[in-house]
């Protein structure tokens, strides 16, 4: 079917115009604030990311105050989001404009794209809504839009199938606000051509849908990427000592860099009481009584499913506890800064559970 595209993108403009989710950086065209909310809307939905968006506006109004906060802070800050190298590479980002740029954003695609953790879409997000580039947007959303609008059964798994997308999208840009045009279709994309049981019957441009006049929904986009999911476990041993806690900050290279977390006997399977404390240096084990075994957790990631519990060690000896904590490269903070500290959802549901803080 050929596209009735002028059709189309009139329609397109006229809903977004009157439906449109009143949110606070659709009300700005300050590059700062469009690029902190792109970085916290990747993998987040925006009901999630939306409470975090306007803790950060707060606490760091300008592109400067962000810069000159600490990385702890940061990663405090964003803590239960996830895909924590987001927060890293604001982070990263915000210096580097602030000292190397002098706290102004490049104004151009190519030049955002130079930037720590500024993909092809952020770069595109921040050009067009920003600065006026006419440089298309491709997530999911505009992926989903187009194929079925246009009927291309491409898939979009395959690097070489963006480049069909972006030009098709720039072709339909084309004499309109590129920034609007951005939001439109990325907003339609979010409400009304779902992945799942898109709303067709409400649907305001299904007389220039292919995959409406085909029956094709489900089946575009087409999307062959394979994931494999690794399956790990995590037997994490918690040694408190008075109202103290051995704690652990995660090393790069693994998932959680830089957050705080136990000490941490990976396996195949979930360990015995038994084979837990044969894995502990064998001069722990006289001082050292296991008080509590917690449930067990999971905690799904993109390509991994972690299975964590936690074995509760107390160490009566405050002394030994330091001991402890230098043999396996742990710190020994209070309860109460355990609870400042930066840490994965997965330690903060079971501190919740354990009512340690």
């Amino acid at each position: 079917m050929p596209l009735q595209s002028n059709s189309f993108v009139a329609d397109l403009m006229t809903w977004y115009l009157h439906n449109k989710r009143e949110l606070p950086w659709r009300q700005t065209n300050d590059p700062y604030k469009i690029w902190l909310s792109e970085i916290i809307l990747q993998q987040t939905r925006v009901n999630q990311g939306l409470p975090y968006y306007l803790r950060f506006v707060e606490k760091y109004p300008t592109i400067q105050a962000l810069a000159n906060a600490n990385e702890e802070e940061v990663l405090r800050l964003w803590q239960g989001l996830g895909y924590y190298s987001r927060a890293r590479n604001l982070h990263q980002c915000a210096k580097f404009v602030s000292t190397n740029l002098k706290g102004k954003f490049p104004e151009t695609f190519s030049e955002l794209m130079k930037l720590k953790g500024v993909g092809p879409y952020t770069a595109a997000a921040i050009a067009s809504i920003a600065f006026g580039e006419a440089v298309p947007t491709i997530d999911g959303n505009v992926y989903r839009v187009l194929s079925r609008i246009l009927g291309i059964d491409l898939n979009i798994a395959d690097q070489k199938s963006r480049k069909v997308f972006f030009n098709k999208a720039k072709e339909l840009m084309a004499d309109n606000e590129p920034g609007f045009f951005n939001q439109a279709i990325m907003e339609y994309g979010a409400l009304f051509c779902l992945p799942k049981k898109p709303k067709c019957e409400q649907c305001t441009i299904s007389k220039s849908c292919h995959a409406y006049e085909f029956n094709q929904q489900d089946s575009l986009p087409v999307n062959n990427r394979k994931i494999k999911i690794s399956n790990r476990h995590f037997n994490y041993v918690v040694f408190c000592t008075e109202d103290k806690i051995l704690v652990n900050k995660r090393n790069p290279g693994d998932i959680w860099e830089s957050l705080y977390d136990f000490y941490n006997v990976e396996s195949d399977r979930f360990l015995s009481e038994e084979e837990l404390m044969f894995e502990l240096p064998t001069q722990f084990n006289n001082k050292c009584t296991v008080i509590s075994v917690s449930k067990d957790y999971k905690h799904i990631l993109t390509h991994q499913r972690i299975n964590a519990r936690f074995y509760i060690i107390e160490i009566n000896d405050r002394n030994f506890a330091k001991t402890v904590g230098k043999k396996l490269g742990l710190q020994l903070i209070s309860q109460q800064s355990l609870e400042r500290v930066p840490k994965p959802r997965l330690i903060e549901g079971f501190l919740a559970d354990e009512k340690f803080t």
